[in-house]
């Protein structure tokens, strides 16, 4: 006798669940290469950090004077301190450009239509979350439920959850690089003294940052899953505190100071582990990711080309790819030659053998002078003999035509009489002659209008070519600018650099709404953010403005506006001057080429 399933059979449960067994089976690799990695990361040695980093790239300057700098620095050396501090700023400003990418993704789903959302929630999370969405699909289509409805609430949550999380990233992150600026503006005496002066200072500074930092997480991270990793584990982010030991005690020593370097690259990977720990389930998915389907169809139609070539190739003992390219080699000659060459040809001819054919229109405006000549006498002999009067002689060759013309209507009535006394045949000449003069008028009036269309039809037999050649200048000019965003070329470029700068103003407008209503957190957070747009504004038009002689002035303009003790009223005026006056910060030309 057959036995009943058991009830914890898969086979009889709802088909819900064995969807969602299916994936978190699927899902479980990915979970353990990614643990793996953090792993990795983690256990990398902080001090390979500080003594084999790579070259830095030029960022927004600290608020300290680079004079202040200078005059407290060994020859060819700058302290310590300095350095580190970058090194911490640049980190910061790393991973906000990181979580402000994937915030940005965030937002503009959010932002988007129902129909985007639901196409996001089938096509672009990749092939297992399609799979997944088609047999809830079915499940609901059995159950009578509406899939729509449930996808685009789960789109909604999805998107509010990674909004609000990567929200209090950001806030926390912005809010730490401007205590680091309040602080170093504070301290900057100390921080460009001599070179355990300034490290003493550093440690207060950092131990001071850090430590709000963590507390800003923990704050954040209540209700939320901000202290969570992927996996749903807690995540201690403890930050290592510095010694603040007096630079006159015996306990201030080289070694001492070598350890805590060595503990401020610690806190800084532990903050790098923590924000891609936190990025893992809140990222913006990857291109792959979002484009698989466009990718697959795109991979299947490539095999389908592939073997059709390999069908017709010589490996298959067929000639058909060889005849092609034959064909194509030879009309691809035949196009240059009829569109590129031979327009090429005839237009140097007609520009440099102008001179070389000009004896030819002398001949021939000579052979017509000639015949008009012989008209003349002809028409003028005709009527002398045949007019009972005498003639005036300036009579028009016109007048004397007309003449001619009643004498031979006359002598046609009698055509036998009008050839034995040669009247008839003396009139055929004048109108033979008559015909050739008109005739040889009319072709140099052609050549003349031929030739001097020569260029014109040349240039229309070179269109094909020409369009052809611009089609290819903008697509590599199009790849050349491509994904490099507010540093490349072209009105694009201007045009996000303008964004950007109205994002600073944006900022710190809401900076000043803020210190004005005593949000202080809030403040700083708005300050940090300035900072961040401050920063990506200043890589973007740091080639532009070297190239243009502008560097010096707005970098110390940009500098400016970094610093936190500077007025309000000063730094619009500042931007005001940024908006108008410098040439990478103008608004794109309005012609109709752009400019490059």
């Amino acid at each position: 006798m057959a036995t009943s399933p058991s009830p914890q059979s898969p086979t009889s449960g709802d088909p819900s669940e064995a969807v969602d067994l299916a994936a978190a089976a699927l899902a479980a690799p990915t979970r353990m290469w990614s643990s793996l990695l953090a792993r990795l990361c983690s256990l990398l040695d902080p001090r390979l950090l500080s003594g084999g980093r790579r070259r830095r790239r030029a960022a927004l300057p600290l608020p300290i004077r680079p004079a202040a700098a200078n005059s407290a620095r060994i020859p060819g050396e700058m302290p310590k301190a300095f350095d580190i501090l970058q090194d911490v700023v640049q980190h910061t400003q790393s991973n906000l450009h990181r979580v402000h990418k994937s915030l940005c993704f965030w937002q503009s789903k959010a932002e988007g239509t129902n129909s985007q959302r639901l196409y996001f929630m089938i096509f672009e999370r990749g092939p297992k979350a399609f799979v997944e969405a088609a047999c809830q699909t079915l499940t609901r289509l059995r159950s009578n439920g509406s899939s729509v409805q449930y996808f685009l609430h789960s789109a909604s949550d999805m998107v509010s959850t990674k909004f609000s999380v990567l929200t209090s990233m950001q806030h926390c992150l912005a809010a730490f690089l401007a205590k680091v600026y309040f602080e170093v503006d504070k301290c900057r005496e100390g921080l460009t003294e001599r070179s355990d002066k300034s490290l003493h200072t550093l440690f207060i500074v950092l131990n001071s940052a850090f430590s709000k930092l963590e507390v800003s997480f923990r704050n954040a991270g209540e209700g939320q899953t901000l202290l969570c990793t992927h996996d749903g584990n807690s995540f201690e982010l403890l930050f290592e505190r510095l010694p603040e030991v007096d630079i006159d005690s015996s306990e201030w020593t080289e070694a001492l100071l070598t350890d805590a370097i060595t503990l401020i690259y610690q806190n800084l990977q532990k903050l790098d582990n923590f924000i891609s720990y936190q990025l893992l389930s809140h990222k913006r998915p990857r291109n792959m990711t979002i484009y698989w389907l466009p990718y697959t169809c795109g991979a299947l139609g490539l095999s389908v080309c592939t073997l059709w070539l390999l069908r017709h190739s010589s490996l298959m003992g067929s000639s058909d790819i060889d005849n092609w390219v034959q064909d194509t080699k030879e009309s691809m000659v035949g196009f240059w030659d009829v569109h590129v060459g031979q327009p090429i040809i005839s237009i140097k001819d007609e520009l440099f053998e102008t001179f070389k054919q000009r004896y030819k229109h002398e001949m021939e405006k000579q052979e017509i002078e000639q015949t008009e000549e012989s008209l003349h006498r002809m028409l003028l002999d005709y009527c002398d003999n045949t007019s009972s009067e005498k003639l005036p002689p300036d009579m028009s060759e016109l007048t004397m035509m007309e003449i001619a013309m009643k004498r031979y209507e006359k002598e046609a009535m009698h055509p036998i009489q009008g050839l034995f006394n040669g009247e008839l045949t003396r009139a055929l000449s004048i109108q033979i002659e008559k015909h050739k003069l008109d005739l040889l008028e009319a072709m140099l009036e052609l050549d003349q209008i031929l030739r001097a269309n020569e260029i014109n039809f040349a240039i229309l037999a070179a269109l094909p070519a020409f369009g052809l050649s611009l089609l290819l200048l903008f697509a590599v000019r199009a790849w050349a600018t491509h994904g490099r965003g507010a540093e490349g070329r072209g009105r694009t470029a201007r045009r996000q650099r303008r964004l950007l700068l109205a994002d600073v103003e944006k900022r710190l407008m809401e900076f000043q709404h803020c210190m004005a209503n005593g949000m202080e957190e809030e403040a700083c957070c708005k300050f940090g953010l300035t900072l961040y747009t401050l920063d990506r504004l200043y890589k973007a038009v740091e080639l532009h403005a070297r190239e243009t002689g502008e560097w010096s002035s707005l970098r110390e303009d940009m500098f400016d506006l970094a610093k936190p003790d500077m007025s309000m009223e000063d730094k619009l005026a500042l931007l005001s001057r940024l908006k108008g006056m410098y040439d990478c910060l103008l608004p794109p030309s309005s012609g109709v080429f752009p400019r490059l």
